[in-house]
């Protein structure tokens, strides 16, 4: 599918925008990430995408419903809902992540027609605006990356229909945690290059030697090369899921009582919940919007 003129400016401009928030220190380039990670994607790592969809959606398929990812990374959840049955509609700020779904479109569904993949920013109000309504919104992990979270989350629930579900994961606010951790990732953008990965291996090392100790506490040195051979649910492994911590910046933060009041004011309760125990990570929320406003 072809992009027409009016989308080729449009990616242009964010590409301009996108450069220069990196070139400033401003921003993490998230799609550098993704495409490394296209090398390993894999029937296994999709199967999983589509299961945590429809464990935290409470739906066995998503057939006749139109799923919007906002922010869509390496676009494996989009090929996910659209293997569930959903028109899958994908968007991101970061040019390599764009390209990355695109990637990930050719590879497993070439020529759909049910899943376009566009460059657009969650802080374009207008953009959101001109997709029209949807039975899910769904933003894993990007709008506390995009340097004014809430407006990004208003904006984010804009296109969600009565009725509709709005699933997002924001990082959970530990206080003083949460500043150190804002300062370091601001620092790791504003390096050159070839310092980052040191900042990376300076600041995750304690935390390694600490696993490290209780494997071998446990008599289980085994586990610990497994965490380092294996992937996440995010389907990264453990040295780019590092990399992707602790350069990920823009870094903002919600309690869980903030992103509920938040979408209640908004007409939205909650369906659904993964919080608890989740330390420096995100919670992870499903709400329905009312049938009503007000």
């Amino acid at each position: 599918m072809r992009a027409g003129p009016s989308e080729l400016t449009s990616e242009l401009s964010n590409d301009a925008l996108h450069a220069q928030e990196v070139g400033r220190g401003d921003r993490f380039e998230f799609g550098r990430n993704w495409q490394a990670f296209l090398r390993v994607v894999d029937e296994p790592r999709i199967r999983a995408a589509e299961a945590s969809l429809q464990r935290m959606l409470r739906v066995t398929t998503l057939e006749g419903q139109r799923f919007l990812d906002i922010g869509s990374g390496s676009g494996l959840f989009s090929l996910a809902a659209r293997r569930l049955g959903a028109q899958v509609h994908s968007f991101d700020f970061d040019p390599q992540s764009v390209a990355c779904g695109r990637e990930l479109r050719r590879r497993h569904a070439t020529g759909d027609p049910e899943w376009t993949i566009e460059q657009g920013s969650a802080l374009d109000r207008d953009y959101l605006d001109s997709l029209g309504t949807f039975d899910i919104v769904y933003s894993w992990g990007v709008l506390h990356h995009t340097g004014r979270m809430w407006e990004a989350i208003d904006n984010a629930t804009r296109p969600v229909r009565p009725g509709g579900k709005f699933f997002i994961a924001i990082y959970n606010d530990l206080g003083t945690r949460t500043a150190r951790w804002h300062s370091i990732k601001r620092l790791y953008n504003r390096l050159p290059r070839i310092g980052q990965p040191v900042l990376t291996v300076a600041t995750m090392l304690p935390g390694e030697v600490k696993a490290i100790g209780r494997a071998l506490l446990k008599g289980r040195p085994g586990d610990y090369v497994r965490e380092w051979t294996t992937y996440n649910d995010r389907g990264m492994n453990r040295w780019r899921d590092m990399i992707d911590w602790v350069g990920g910046y823009p870094y903002e933060v919600a309690t869980p009582e903030e992103i509920f009041e938040f979408c209640r004011a908004r007409g939205f309760s909650l369906a659904g919940l993964k919080c608890g125990g989740v330390g420096l990570g995100c919670n992870e929320f499903v709400f329905v919007r009312g049938t009503t406003e007000g």
